[in-house]
């Protein structure tokens, strides 16, 4: 069942997406060659906590930890510990926080310094494909219309659209219905309702589509490890048009402060 929303209610959807957004940008700060997948997860939890909010990803399904970080060929559902991020390396991080009752949940790919050219421009078309998808997000539209958005758009440069993976309804819990799609037919799907609140998320990988579930349950990485992209916005469908909740705005500004990142 679909949950709609009331403008109240989004503005406090939006409180905690704006959340998840100022943690971002602070795991971004420690972001560097040498630092472990570990120490930027404990950053996030302290830094969720600080604000009374709740990690949201951490317990969920049995996930231990706040953040989901993928470097590389992990798609998504990177579980943090040991690996030390490398030069050149590109870093997906997940993040979602609880907060009074709902949940924010967002994410970024970061560029580590000395990325690939082919990488930058992966990251640069992923990002580019969800404002592409949000804008489909208007009353009358159909999930179908910005499925085929990010899809036509990505494969036009080649790239891979995981369909084992998609994004979903959010609100008073992290995995709402309906399920969004990153892949689809214009005209197809249920209509876009006043009040639908959603994670758009196009996970998109440079070359095969398809990916690898691993024995821990979590990991994800494509199937010929190639690089893959994660981006993902909070939205909220409004009679004005779609309104996005979450922000890059203050990931972006620590990126341009931080000397071992890139901002594509």
């Amino acid at each position: 069942m679909i949950r709609v929303k009331t403008y109240e209610e989004i503005e406090q959807m939006k409180s905690a997406a704006l959340l998840v957004g100022k943690t971002l940008a602070e795991v971004s700060k420690y972001i560097e060659p040498g630092v472990s997948t570990g120490k930027l997860d404990s950053i996030a939890e302290d830094f969720i906590r600080s604000f009374g909010a709740e990690p949201t990803f951490k317990g969920y399904g049995g996930f231990p930890a706040s953040l989901c970080i993928s470097i590389n060929e992990v798609v998504v559902h990177g579980i943090p510990g040991s690996r030390l991020i490398k030069e050149g390396d590109i870093v997906s991080i997940d993040c979602g926080c609880t907060l009074n009752g709902w949940v924010g949940d967002s994410a970024y790919t970061f560029a580590v310094r000395g990325v690939k050219d082919e990488d930058k421009q992966l990251l640069k078309v992923t990002k580019e494909s969800l404002y592409r998808g949000i804008k489909k997000c208007v009353i009358g539209n159909r999930l179908g219309d910005l499925g085929y958005e990010i899809q036509s758009y990505c494969e036009s440069f080649g790239y891979g659209v995981v369909r084992e993976l998609c994004g979903h309804g959010v609100g008073h819990v992290m995995h709402e219905d309906p399920n969004v799609l990153n892949y689809g037919r214009r005209g197809t799907g249920i209509r876009f309702r006043e009040g639908m609140t959603l994670a758009v998320e196009p996970m998109i990988t440079l070359g095969n589509k398809e990916v690898i579930f691993h024995n821990d349950g979590w990991t994800c990485t494509t199937v010929d490890n190639s690089s893959a992209a994660h981006f993902e916005h909070d939205i909220a469908v409004t009679k004005n048009g779609p309104v996005i909740l979450s922000s890059f705005d203050e990931i972006e500004s620590a990126i341009q402060n931080n000397v071992n990142l890139e901002l594509i």
